[in-house]
């Protein structure tokens, strides 16, 4: 499952061991070693769908992590780009990546939550962070994203179709769901990472409930399962004036 450079069992223990927040600190210095990363095909696949709905002026990452979303924002934005995460140790690998030629990235320490912006961006995207969300706080997740998108600006996220019952896949999500909750019941702080709670027609309902027209496009550079129904979609909500 890991690589060389990734992390040692041990350390992925002490991470799950401890809050959501602490965990990723610990974990920074080797996250793109491990399968946590957003896979640089799915990032390509995303960047080629946004592109022809651009350019965009300025885009905001959420949840960055270690800023590998952020070169999908370089494609499609003109202006500038932002990251923004609550784990300094995160934010401190992203800083060191190499910035390429295009909008100018600047990365901000804070919760998802509680996002310290106005209304500045045009198009917010996100990979990967959702399990770290209880359904009861995407509500109130959805209604700050809408708060620092301008008027028609863009809400996009990959998510994949989901595995069909009795298969492996979901099998091993539910084994790491159950897992995580039996954690949660007998340790603190609690370490919030779920596969299975972010369902998409949930979230549809709950987009359009905050003030979102939400659209689903195909991934087709991902794959089509055996029916011929793709792999992933790109949801792309739009703010509604």
């Amino acid at each position: 499952m890991f690589g060389p450079e990734g992390p040692t069992l041990r350390e992925l223990a002490v991470q799950a061991l401890s809050s959501v927040e602490r965990g990723y600190d610990l974990l920074a210095p080797k996250f793109d070693h491990t399968p946590y990363r957003t896979p640089d095909r799915i990032l390509d696949a995303v960047a080629s769908a946004l592109e022809p709905m651009g350019p965009f002026g300025t885009g905001l990452d959420l949840c960055c992590g270690t800023g590998a979303g952020v070169d999908v924002l370089g494609r499609v934005c003109r202006e500038r780009v932002t990251g923004v995460d609550f784990s300094a140790g995160m934010l401190a690998v992203a800083r060191r990546r190499p910035v390429p030629e295009g909008p100018a990235v600047s990365w901000v320490r804070a919760d998802a939550r509680a996002l310290p912006f106005g209304p500045a961006f045009d198009l917010v995207v996100s990979f990967g962070a959702f399990g770290h969300f209880l359904p009861r706080e995407l509500p109130g997740l959805f209604a700050q994203v809408r708060s620092v998108l301008r008027p028609g600006g863009c809400f996009a996220f990959p998510v994949g179709a989901p595995p069909r019952p009795g298969s492996r896949a979901y099998w091993t999500l539910l084994g790491f769901d159950t897992a995580m909750r039996v954690r949660n019941a007998l340790w603190r702080p609690p370490f919030v990472m779920y596969y299975r709670t972010f369902r998409i027609g949930d979230v549809g309902r709950e987009l359009a409930r905050t003030g979102f027209r939400v659209d689903l496009h195909g991934l087709p550079a991902l794959g089509r399962r055996p029916d011929g129904s793709p792999r992933a979609r790109l949801v792309v909500a739009r703010r509604l004036p």
